[in-house]
């Protein structure tokens, strides 16, 4: 696979190029699924829903965040406190999706989102119209070698990987948490013991994807 560095300032690192390469994908094809992959906190949400405003009605916003389990559920396994770790999502959930995004462009089809002030998944925020001919998926795992996110790998056309600095993703992460109430020592805290070793888990998915990207001195709206 070819693993394009786009790190670098300047015309690699634009919105248009980005939103054009993307478009190319639907070449030949009814509908295509863009993945963007990455550590938490690096950008991934941002970077999608830009390229989905800047291409138009002709791409959808499709995000894992959606396919997250409840609370419920995280405690009945267990995983309260590892919540956004790989195995708090419904990766069989999010890969029937998007099969279904690929097998039945005709029909619209309805994506769920993660509430960060419920904290809590909620059905169809998002839609999928038959005037989507490019999906783009964005998620932690996504590129991650294991079973079910292999699954998920092999149905998007292509997978980019957002990165960024340590510290950039740090003060990110921290400020998330605190917004959702958490104290700044639990933010910190939080931050440590459960972003910091998803995003390495993450990070070992970084050689299964084909572009290195960063979001920092992106050109996000030009």
């Amino acid at each position: 696979m070819e693993n394009t560095d786009d790190r670098r300032p300047g015309p690699a690192a634009s919105l248009a190029r980005l939103a054009a390469d993307a478009w190319r994908l639907t070449e030949g094809a009814p509908r295509a699924v863009l993945g963007i992959a990455g550590p938490p906190g690096t950008g991934k949400s941002t970077l999608a829903r830009a390229l989905v405003e800047r291409i138009g009605e002709g791409a959808a916003y499709l995000p894992l965040d959606g396919f997250h389990l409840s609370n419920d559920q995280l405690a009945r396994l267990g995983l309260t406190g590892r919540k956004g770790s790989e195995p708090s999502f419904d990766v069989a959930g999010y890969v029937a999706l998007l099969r279904r995004v690929l097998d039945d462009p005709a029909h619209d089809i309805y994506v769920p989102d993660y509430d960060r002030t419920l904290h809590e998944p909620i059905a169809a925020r998002h839609r999928v119209a038959p005037a989507a001919r490019l999906v783009i998926t964005e998620g932690n795992y996504l590129a991650c070698d294991l079973p079910g996110w292999r699954v998920a790998r092999a149905l998007m056309g292509e997978c980019w990987y957002v990165d960024s600095p340590a510290e950039v993703r740090q003060q990110r992460l921290v400020a998330r948490q605190l917004a959702g109430g958490r104290s700044p020592e639990e933010a910190a805290g939080w931050v440590a013991a459960n972003d910091t070793p998803n995003g390495e888990l993450v990070a070992a998915s970084r050689g299964r994807c084909g572009r290195i990207l960063s979001t920092i001195g992106m050109d996000m709206f030009n």
